[in-house]
């Protein structure tokens, strides 16, 4: 069949009828994982349990929500030519990819939202579908970009910690309060390091641990009882004048971020120091999850799509960077 790939309101589908992590409400749009910038109040959502969860601890849900277990395929809504089926994206807890089938052609588009092939402490492992379409996410889409093991990095925050709290002073890790403070909260299982969090980050963690994430043990954060505590918290939450701030005078802080690979993070995030702990894909990961799927045709969204849908191409296949190309029509 022919595909029609639009790069409007997020992705749009338009034979299927279908948005793809739509930025406004859409009258059906999947929703691949919980972090603001994927979710909108839609009249209908596709998404998992536990992103319906999430989303539903963020901000009032869509009107009609849709779940779906790993690999269940169903008719899509009112669209009964294609079929739909979710697959994890090991981002964050409840991410998923959606495979879209032509039921006729057999033809299928896989479109990965954010992911990550690396195995996490507080994610589902990550499944790669075969399709013949591929949209994915290229955030970390130069060669520069290769993360040390996961076990390494949370080995290196705890000694953090611990030289923090032999200082007298207070660790506080910069994260996401979603996914990221999950994933260093469950690395830090068996540490014995008395955590709070940030109260944005306890809210986010209460949903993990009734949805049976193992997690180390956490309190939200108290100023007065904060000396002697590694405190989770979001970035800005050390943002000059902000009551942590001026409750904690006496802290190093540390930022966890895929971007402590670039030289000078500290001083970009204005921290002590920079851990590379990250909920997306590497280059490698990136170029080895496109041999697994085998797609004929890749389209790149987010961060460096040109370079690395040129990078494709160098090895052969047809890979174009979304919304940067004319050629947004194709069949097989």
């Amino acid at each position: 069949m022919e595909w029609i790939v639009e790069p409007h309101n997020g992705i749009f589908l338009p034979q299927a009828g279908l948005h793809l992590d739509g930025k406004l409400k859409s009258p059906l749009s999947f929703v691949s994982h919980a972090h603001s910038d994927h979710i909108a109040r839609h009249k209908v959502m596709l998404c998992t349990p536990a992103t319906h969860q999430l989303v539903a601890a963020r901000t009032s849900p869509s009107r009609t929500v849709i779940e779906a277990e790993w690999g269940n395929e169903q008719d899509l809504p009112g669209v009964t030519a294609f079929a739909w089926s979710l697959h994890s994206a090991g981002h964050i807890l409840g991410s998923s990819q959606i495979l879209v089938r032509h039921k006729d052609s057999g033809s299928s588009l896989l479109y990965t939202g954010d992911f990550k092939t690396r195995a996490g402490f507080s994610t589902e492992s990550t499944s790669i579908p075969k399709a013949d379409v591929l949209i994915m996410e290229t955030t970390f889409g130069l060669r520069r970009y290769r993360f040390p093991p996961v076990e390494a990095v949370v080995r290196q925050v705890s000694e953090f910690c611990a030289a923090t709290l032999d200082a007298g002073a207070v660790p506080v890790l910069l994260a996401y309060s979603l996914g990221k403070s999950q994933e260093i909260l469950a690395g830090l299982c068996g540490s014995g390091f008395p955590i709070m969090l940030h109260e944005s980050t306890h809210r986010f963690t209460e949903v993990y641990a009734r949805l049976g994430v193992t997690l180390a043990p956490y309190s939200l954060f108290d100023p007065r009882q904060a000396q002697g505590h590694v405190v989770i918290a979001p970035p800005q939450a050390l943002a000059r004048g902000s009551a942590m701030a001026l409750a904690l005078s006496r802290r190093r802080s540390a930022i966890l971020s895929g971007w402590a690979l670039d030289p000078g993070a500290t001083y970009r995030y204005g921290c002590d120091a920079a851990f590379p702990l990250s909920d997306h894909a590497d280059y490698q990961d990136l170029m080895d999850f496109v041999d697994k799927v085998a797609p004929r045709r890749v389209y790149t969204v987010h961060g460096f799509v040109d370079s690395f849908a040129r990078d494709l191409r160098a090895r052969g296949y047809e890979a174009w960077a979304l919304g940067k190309s004319n050629q947004l029509e194709f069949r097989f």
